[in-house]
């Protein structure tokens, strides 16, 4: 149901969130309505799209519990658009526009996600494409629900195979790291993501870069649009270990990392997890940061192009 042609912008708002379970309370503090405006709202959108509760307009608004889409994804989202492809990005489970649920933050849960979104849609031939933990994601995906849906797997300065370390695994992060990540994001969640938008994550802390502030603001802006515990279990789920579901990896694959990642070593990922795939190449470039697809969209855009259209 397309509902640009039923409702107006502000029921389409409530529209979906009122699927995802809020209270009219709830969606009154999001949107700065009061409680009782919000209730007629629901009861005049309520015929309008033909349904009688809360459960049958979540039924038919879907994406509306589930991933839907990502704002970090525009520059690519607008390039394959202009290219004639159709472009499908979600929030994970707790995060951005998605239901803040208390559970599931693991990656078996963000893979039968993704396979339930991709049935949903029924997506064919799909190219899958993470980033960081979304790397991860995709492998565990594939590893879970096979490759009948799949094409081909993009993994762009992803955790794959593994990032912390473990017994067979001596040159992984300690895991005094990781736990301090979920110390800084448990307490001070505000500055955490600030400090990382503005510092590691696009290279803005390197001598002579030109931190942009916008999009730090935009970055801090999305991370806090989470849920503080998806967000604090996410970093247990980025830290598996993907050695396995790499293997059961056969469509083509493409890493791309960027030479100078902060967050994602690209020594000890990048070319293990081309290693590990059964048709992989990597392509690797000088001074990129962790969030390469932002700072240098232009290039990044240009290859994932290529490597599709092979």
């Amino acid at each position: 149901m397309d509902l640009r042609d039923a409702l107006t912008p502000q029921e389409q708002q409530i529209a979906r969130l009122a699927a995802q379970g809020l209270s009219n309370r709830q969606i009154g503090e999001r949107l700065f309505l009061s409680p009782r405006t919000v209730g007629t709202h629901r009861y005049r959108i309520y015929p309008k799209v033909n349904v009688r509760s809360r459960a049958e307009l979540a039924r038919v608004l879907p994406d509306a519990t589930g991933p839907d889409y990502v704002d970090d994804w525009d520059a690519q989202m607008m390039f394959f658009l202009a290219n004639g492809y159709r472009v499908v990005a979600h929030d994970r489970r707790g995060h951005g526009r998605s239901a803040q649920v208390s559970s599931g933050h693991d990656m078996d849960h963000y893979a039968d996600d993704l396979a339930a979104l991709t049935e949903h849609l029924d997506l064919r031939e799909a190219v899958h494409v993470g980033h960081s933990a979304g790397g991860g994601e995709v492998a565990r995906y594939v590893s879970r629900h096979g490759e009948t849906r799949v094409a081909k797997v993009v993994l762009i300065s992803a955790v794959t195979p593994y990032v912390m370390a473990a017994e067979g695994r001596p040159d992984g992060l300690p895991t005094s790291v990781f736990d301090d990540f979920r110390s800084q994001l448990a307490g001070h969640r505000a500055d955490f993501f600030r400090a990382v938008a503005a510092g590691p994550f696009y290279g803005f802390n390197r001598p002579g870069a030109e931190p942009s502030e916008a999009v730090i603001q935009s970055w801090w802006r999305q991370a806090m649009t989470g849920a503080a515990i998806a967000q604090h279990d996410e970093i247990t789920a980025f830290c598996e270990d993907f050695t396995e579901d790499l293997r059961k990896i056969s469509v083509p694959v493409l890493v791309m990392h960027g030479e100078d990642d902060q967050v994602v070593n690209p020594a000890t990922t990048a070319p293990r997890a081309v290693e590990l795939v059964a048709d992989g190449r990597l392509k690797t470039y000088p001074g990129f940061p962790h969030g390469m697809p932002t700072t240098h969209a232009d290039v990044i855009n240009a290859d994932l192009l290529d490597f599709i259209r092979s």
